[in-house]
This record gives C-alpha cells, structure tokens and sequence, in this order.
C-alpha cells in the first residue's frame, strides 16, 4: 500500500500542475499545528522565487483548484480526499483529510495481512552481529543494549522482506581459553585430558558447571596478573589450544557446550534468539591464508616484525591507525579475527549488508575494518558494512548501571529484579492468581527493559531507571501492554455481548420456519457485527485513525535508519490516541449495533498495529493485567 502521506501529497501536487506549477511543490507533512489543521503543504513559499508571484497568490490558486477537486468528487459519487482545503497568510496551505477517504484507506490496511508495509523489492541477505557474549563469562548488563538492539533491528529489517541472518559472534578463542585451561588443570591434574598418552575417549560430561566455570575464569586471570610463571602456563596452553592438542580440544569443547547452553537460557529469558552460533575460532582457519593474500598481492607490509595494512584517507580529518593483522610475535588480534570472520560471511552466506551492533566505542576499530575488508577486496565493492554504535546504559547516578554493591550486575539478576518489581505492582493492584500474575510480571518486566532501551536513539547514553521504566503511565513499556490488554478486554466483552444476543434470538424462535428466519438474520446481524471501519464520527476517534495511517512510513524509516526507538516513538503515540478515545467513547454501551461494530473493527485494527509493532520491538502482551 502506498503510504497515507504520499496519497496526499499527490493530490496536492496534481492540483500545483494544473495551476502551472511545478508538482513537486506540492509535498505535504503532517502540521505541527493540529488545532488548525490535519496536514499543511508550504510549496507555495518555495515556488515564490520560481515564478515572481506572492505565496499567497499561489497558494489560493491551488486551493480553488483543490476545492473544485473534492466538489467534482462529490458530484460523481467518489471519494473527496480534503473536508476542508483553506489558504493562509503568508502563503499556507492547511488541510483536514475526509473521514470517507481516511475510513476507505484503513479498511485496505486491515484487509492487508503486512498492515499496508510494503515488502523490499529488492530483498537483500543481511548478516547482523550482535550479542557478542564470550563463553565462561555470564551475561552482565554491558550485553544487554546489544541483544536487544540487535534482535529489533534483525526483526524490523525482516518484516521488511529482507532476509536477515543473526549472529551471536562468540569469544571463544586466545588467552582467556588457555587460562581455563590452565586453572582446571591446576585444580585437577588428574583429568584424561593432560594425560597426553590417553587415547580412549574423553568423558561426555563436563568437569565443571556453568557456576564453576564462571568462578574459574576470574580466578585463573587474577593470578596471571600476579604470577609470571602461572602467565606462562597459561600462554603454553593457549598455544596447545590452537595448535589441536586432542585433550585440549576436548575440554575447550566442554567450556562451550557448558557456556553456550546456559547463553541460550540467559538470552531466551530476553526473547533473543540468534540464527548462527558462529565462534571467533570459527574465523581462525582463513587467517593464514588471508595474510599471505595481504602480503602477496602488496596490500601488507612488515613493521617492527608486525604486518600491517595501512588504512588512512586523505579525507580524514582524524588519525585513522594502520590495521594491524598480525603482531610481531605472529599472533592474530580482534581486528584479524573480524576479518577472517567476513570471509566466512562471504563465502557461506553472500550477504548484499552486515550490520555490526556493538558499544559505539569501537567504532574507529571498525573504521579500520571496513577499509581493510574493501582496500584487500575481500567483499564486493556492493556490499554495505554499518556500525550502529549504541551509547552506554547508566544508572541515575550518570555511570555506567552497577549493583548497589557497585559491582557489575549480571543480566540474569536485573531480569529478576525487574520480575520481582513487576510481580509486586500486579499483586497490589487487585487480586489474582499468584502464579498467573508471576507469569504476567515476566512478560511485563521484559517490556519494561527493552521498551526503556529502545526508546532511546541507540547511539546515545541513558539512565536506566527502574521505577520510571516499570510504571503503567507515561511512555513505557507497561503502559503499552496496559493499552492492549484493555483493548483485549474490550474485545473479549464484546464477543460475550454478541453471543448472547445471538442466543436470545434463537431460543424466542419456536417454530422451524421461525428458526430458519432467525438463522439468517443472526447470520446477517454477526455480518455486520463483524463490522467495517466507518466515517469517523468524533474528533478522538479521526485522531485515532490518523495514527493508524502512520504505521508503513515509520516502519519504513525505522528500517532504513536502524532506528527502533521511531516504532517506540509511534506506539507510544497510538496508544494515547487510543486511551482518549476510549475516554470518550461509550463503545459497548452504544445502542448502534453498526456503529459499535465499527468501533471494534477499529480497535481490532489498533490491536494489531500494537502487537505487530512490539513484537519488533522483541516482546509480546498477556491477556490480563
């Protein structure tokens, strides 16, 4: 479906080139003064210099020529798009769209199963890389702002018919794999795995939980900070590590089957979910042979025994560092892996975009990649590398969020206190079922953290607040689950209504022919209760409609922006559009059976948008609150 906007602005540009001018005069937004007017279109203003004439002048040519327009419409039993069309000094034009045209346009948008997005015309592969977890480390809040970002972002540009491939990216590989390693062995020497004369088969189990693998790493990178020697065990496992030593192997496959399964659980509880569990190891077998390309084709040269490429513009206006491939002593670093790692994109997956979602920090390392990747051609010149760098999420303090004890608080530990907080407000507002209201408060508590994320620009900073972003007033996540559920409700009333006047009829028919008779006018009557969105009779519900017409455009935008907090923005809006006409509104009370069908056709209509736009946001709404 052509978007709202679009539809309005031709017919204004149509009615600037029948007047002589040039019809891109005609573009239309949506006026920043509601009291006066739906839409305004400044052309005339610009056309001023063009063609020597007042705006003024101008600007009434067109809204005669607008006026004759909706009045030809009329007489030929079409549909006008303009109520009121109207000139103002020094050279406006204010607009308010016809309740026909705006009822025609929604009625297509609830008949459209995408809700009148229009999908890609030309679907790309898009690799998004997010999470960026490392294995034998739990989740902290610092993962949060990228699983959450990056699951919308992979959601959004899904729905907008691209074909998108999440990736996790795992750490998983150099010295803190050596200084597992290493500490296990010191705590049990004993195990087949440093036996290097074992050749029978490992055990399947682990010898370690997730809880003392995540109390391993700490420890063993503490002493390697106070113990040269132990520094230098831990180095020597690294390196038996990567050169394939069986036992080694062995157990650094235990760390990830370990770490990657408790992952999964931690990231689910977010609702995130990743395509590809790919590992930075998984990038190591392409260095080799990436390097000797480097070299050979003269794009890397040798510098104090390091291999660089250098990657500096002259339009920089910064220090833009060489890209370092390989250190001195032959060791791959981050910058290596991420290149091996888009060797691999392409050649498994031919991906048209990569996204990479990661603290806005990095952002000059992956300057340095980009133009690495694209001086050495390892991508096509056509494939698009971004870097949505996100901001840092701090407590109300303005640092970086940590415990009250000010240590670094794990994920799974703010999912629970949010719960907890969630659980409580249900609990005290009215009664209910303790375990249904547990069930309730996790998928509240899961609005509350990302709607308080993603509603935020991602590239800039912002306090978590966890009494603002738990409240059900004001633009929050539980305020728009608090919406839908009384959407819901609404909806659910009105079934039970409609069926027991379709039951009272049909006992009060005695006889078969009377039965008959009451078939088909209970059939006739569920017709029109399942109603169609009519003319919209009050200001309240013509707002309401007016936020509906938005939903492709910002879908749109947030698309071609990687810009979730636009769907926040307009959720948000919809929801207030909806709670006033509720307000104002007596829907199930109405004695029009048609026009209350109407209403409930419209608040289907809202529903939908509403559950469509938070499930790319990565949650979902109950039933009851």
């Amino acid at each position: 479906m052509k978007k709202f906007l679009d539809l309005i602005s031709a017919e204004v540009a149509s009615a600037f080139e029948a007047c002589g001018y040039e019809a891109s005069y005609g573009k239309t937004g949506i006026s920043n003064r509601p009291d006066l007017c739906e839409y305004q279109c400044n052309g005339a203003m610009a056309a001023k210099k063009k063609y020597q004439k007042a705006p003024f002048v101008i600007a009434n040519e067109v809204v005669e020529k607008l006026k004759a327009n909706r009045n030809l419409a009329r007489e030929q039993g079409t549909t006008p798009v303009f109520d009121s069309v109207e000139a103002v000094n020094p050279g406006f034009i204010n607009l308010k769209v016809s309740g026909d045209y705006l009822a025609g346009y929604l009625k297509e948008m609830a008949a459209d199963e995408n809700l009148s997005v229009e999908k890609a015309a030309q679907p790309k592969t898009i690799i998004i890389d997010y999470g960026g977890a490392n294995v034998a480390k739990p989740l902290h809040v610092g993962h949060l702002r990228s699983a959450i970002i990056g699951e919308s972002i992979k959601r959004i540009c899904r729905f907008a018919g691209h074909r998108v491939i999440g990736d996790v990216h795992l750490g998983d590989w150099g010295l803190q794999m050596g200084l597992i390693i290493t500490e296990v062995r010191h705590r049990k020497p004993d195990l087949p795995y440093f036996d290097e004369s074992f050749e029978g088969d490992y055990p399947q189990e682990a010898p370690f939980t997730i809880s003392e693998l995540e109390e391993i790493y700490p420890t063993a990178s503490a002493k390697s900070k106070e113990d040269e020697v132990y520094r230098e065990e831990a180095l020597a496992a690294t390196a038996k590590l990567q050169e394939g030593v069986r036992g080694y192997h062995a157990l650094w496959q235990h760390i990830l089957n370990v770490s990657i399964a408790d992952l999964k659980k931690n990231y689910g509880n977010l609702n995130v979910e990743f395509d590809l569990w790919k590992k930075e190891s998984d990038a190591q077998p392409y260095i080799p042979d990436m390097a000797e390309m480097m070299k050979k084709e003269g794009y890397a040269y040798e510098d104090q025994g390091a291999l660089i490429v250098d990657v500096k513009e002259e339009s920089d206006t910064k220090e833009v560092p060489p890209c370092i491939i390989l250190k001195s002593d032959g060791a791959a670093l981050y910058t290596t892996t991420d290149l091996a790692t888009i060797i691999d994109r392409v050649k498994n997956y031919d991906p048209d975009e990569i996204i990479y979602v990661v603290d806005k920090r990095q952002e000059m390392h992956f300057t340095q990649v980009f133009r690495c990747a694209r001086k050495t051609k390892l991508v096509k010149e056509e494939v698009d590398f971004k870097f949505l760098g996100f901001g840092t999420m701090n407590g109300k303090d303005g640092k970086p969020f940590k415990t009250r004890e000010g240590g670094v608080m794990r994920l799974e530990r703010l999912i629970s206190e949010i719960n907890e907080e969630m659980y409580k407000k249900i609990m005290e507002n009215h009664e209910a079922d303790p375990e249904e209201a547990r069930r309730t408060a996790k998928l509240v508590g899961l609005s509350a953290i990302k709607y308080g994320d993603l509603s935020n620009q991602a590239s800039k900073d912002y306090i978590f607040d966890v009494d603002k972003f738990t409240s059900f007033e004001g633009n929050t996540g539980p305020y728009i689950l608090y919406t839908m559920v009384r959407i819901k409700s609404i909806l659910a009333k009105y079934r039970v209504n409609t069926a027991a006047g379709q039951d009272a009829g049909l006992f009060a028919a005695d006889s078969s022919e009377a039965k008959a008779s009451a078939d088909a006018k209970s059939k006739n009557t569920e017709s029109e209760l399942s109603g169609e969105i009519l003319t919209p009779v009050g200001e309240s519900e013509k707002a309401l409609m007016l936020e509906l017409t938005k939903f492709n455009s910002v879908i749109e935008q947030a698309e071609e922006e990687l810009a979730p907090h636009k769907i926040c923005s307009f959720i948000y809006d919809l929801s207030n559009a909806l709670n006033r006409f509720y307000h104002e509104t007596k829907i199930l009370a109405h004695e029009d059976a048609i026009q209350q069908a109407s209403w409930i056709a419209l608040l289907t209509l809202t529903l939908r948008v509403l559950e469509t736009g938070i499930d790319l946001l990565g949650f979902e709404a109950p039933e009851r609150m």
